[in-house]
């Protein structure tokens, strides 16, 4: 057992940070003394590793906790994702240094911004931590899709890119209109339906994902033609508000 001050030393934690992860319940003291001191074995102390890695990935210290306390929290399969995120980041931060020297040695100032781009880092992200954590929604799809053949599978993503096709016959219209208004309801149901519970929240979320420039923008736009992607981000962004 360590006390909470050679924890800090150990770790390079401050003991007020350790003090306010044990208020928000996101790493108790193994034990704490009738005089009141913290103490932590190494079970805790893996787990404190394990939060300042997603502390490293940027990740909010709710988000850490709802993920470490999940049913499902494989801290192994995180580790190896994790692995693969500051991957993401190094490969990031190294073409960013790149670009950077290059306008340092020739003094011209880049128009392009692709080098900026963190798609493939956000929605690596995004995925990682439907994952990691679980979550009710992704439980729901995981019990849906159990029992579901391949060409089950298929039909239902079939009918997913109709809606698509319906958003883009009409992309030329407000994305505030009526008949786009009903089509993102429409789109919320069937989602609710065949996968899981579709909340403003996730739905939001998967507007964002419509847009993020990967092989999805490029099959709704392929279904409903350029711009569709858009289109249906934009109209839901409205329906969500």
């Amino acid at each position: 057992m360590k006390t909470v001050k050679e924890v800090s030393l150990l770790t390079g934690v401050s003991v007020r940070t350790l003090h306010h992860y044990d208020a928000i319940g996101l790493l108790k003291p193994t034990w704490v003394t009738e005089a009141g001191y913290r103490l932590y074995d190494d079970t805790a102390l893996r787990r404190l590793q394990t939060i300042l890695l997603f502390r490293q990935l940027q990740f909010p210290l709710k988000e850490i906790r709802e993920i470490l306390d999940s049913p499902g929290f494989d801290p192994m399969e995180a580790l190896t994702q994790q692995i693969h995120l500051l991957e993401l980041q190094r490969k990031h931060l190294d073409n960013l240094i790149s670009h950077a020297r290059k306008i340092q040695t020739t003094g011209v100032f880049s128009m392009d911004f692709s080098t900026f781009d963190t798609t493939e880092l956000d929605q690596y992200t995004a995925e990682a931590k439907a994952r990691w954590g679980k979550t009710k929604a992704w439980q729901e799809y995981e019990q849906k899709a159990a029992g579901q053949t391949a060409e089950q599978k298929q039909s239902t993503g079939d009918a997913l890119m109709d809606i698509f096709a319906r958003f883009g016959k009409i992309r030329h219209l407000s994305p505030e209109s009526q008949e786009a208004q009903e089509l993102v309801a429409s789109l919320q149901d069937f989602i609710t339906r065949h996968y899981y519970t579709c909340t403003k929240p996730i739905l939001q979320g998967l507007g964002q994902l419509y847009i993020a420039g990967d092989s999805m923008t490029e099959n709704i736009d392929k279904a409903g033609g350029e711009g569709t992607a858009r289109f249906a981000h934009d109209a839901i962004e409205f329906f969500c508000r």
